[in-house]
């Protein structure tokens, strides 16, 4: 009996030293409230960096949700209901152009071209901007990088938005799927893999790439309020860090290895269905491989949404821009 009772205190004690390394190991860890525009394959090197485990070997916990839009997104920084924004440097523009004091930088590019794809009622496989003319698409909302690459690519494609296609901007980012589901328009854009699956229900075809006809812009990129970069900056280094491992592991792995460390983040997609929309976004050069906002994608930009009438004056480069974090994730790789 004395025999077990020491066993017993033995199990207990080695039971409670567990525990507390495992206590210590979480309280070691710093939680990031990550908020995303949208939950797409698009977005491969950030969920690899998840599933990888490179936040944590950063010391990071990724606490991650779906914004549904930049402006929601943005909206959710500022009240301090999340510490870092994925979404498009366009609403850091906004925000500093509205005069705020504390407003949103960004510090890390991850994609280099529109994400999304045109996707039609019909299958179309010799389809142009020009069949466009005369029909409705849903484009997305007003101000945002979706619409405006969507109408930049028109534009150079000698189409008027609003005059040979109809653009809607009513219907919110995160509900253009069902309302084009349930008969809206005769075009929509949905990033992956819901256009894909769209395509695989019946529901429409993907007809075209948005990035593939509109070129370079600086499409999606992390961002926090000035206050929190100043406040956390081995954070945020931490942060770009690991995002940086991510992106050279997914450009040195085939798309099937990619699609299986992804897979968990799309429980509803098969790993073949993934690995064929990664190869996709591949093909059209989708992913920044260094991170970096250079000062002339930036410009880009501004030109991009004064074409598009959103803003008059753009705002300096440095004001909203910090390249260093993502620059010292590339010197720090591998150390």
């Amino acid at each position: 009996m004395k025999k077990f009772i020491s066993l017993l205190l033995v199990v207990l004690l080695v039971s409670t030293l567990v525990l507390s390394g495992c206590e210590q190991k979480q309280t070691d860890m710093t939680k990031v409230r990550l908020i995303e525009v949208t939950h797409s394959i698009f977005y491969s090197p950030q969920y690899v960096a998840i599933e990888k485990g490179f936040f944590e070997k950063q010391g990071l916990q990724i606490e991650l949700t779906n914004g549904g839009g930049a402006d929601k997104c943005m909206a959710a920084m500022v009240s301090g209901e999340a510490d870092i924004a994925f979404m498009g440097p366009e609403a850091s523009v906004y925000v500093y152009l509205q005069g705020r004091e504390d407003y949103a930088v960004n510090f890390a590019q991850l994609t280099q071209r529109d994400g999304s794809f045109i996707v039609g009622r019909e299958k179309d496989d010799d389809f142009t901007l020009e069949k466009l003319k005369g029909h409705t698409i849903l484009g997305g909302r007003k101000g945002g990088m979706p619409l405006m690459a969507l109408e930049y690519a028109m534009k150079q494609a000698g189409l008027t938005p609003g005059v040979d296609v109809d653009v809607r901007t009513d219907v919110q980012f995160d509900m253009m799927a069902g309302a084009f589901a349930s008969g809206e328009a005769d075009y929509t854009t949905l990033f992956e893999p819901l256009a894909s699956t769209f395509e695989l229900q019946g529901n429409g075809y993907v007809l075209e790439s948005v990035g593939s006809l509109a070129g370079y812009i600086p499409y999606t990129c992390y961002s926090a309020l000035g206050s929190y970069i100043e406040k956390n900056p081995d954070i945020v280094q931490s942060f770009a860090d690991a995002l940086y491992e991510g992106m050279v592991w997914v450009n040195e792995h085939s798309a099937e290895e990619v699609a299986e460390v992804i897979a968990p983040q799309f429980p509803d997609s098969d790993k073949e269905f993934i690995a064929k929309i990664v190869e996709t976004y591949r093909d059209i050069g989708a992913w920044n491989p260094d991170l970096v906002l250079g000062e002339d994608g930036y410009n880009r930009l501004i030109d991009i949404m004064k074409t598009a009438g959103e803003i008059e004056e753009g705002v300096p480069y440095d004001k909203i821009q910090t390249p260093e974090f993502a620059i010292h994730a590339k010197e720090n790789y591998g150390k």
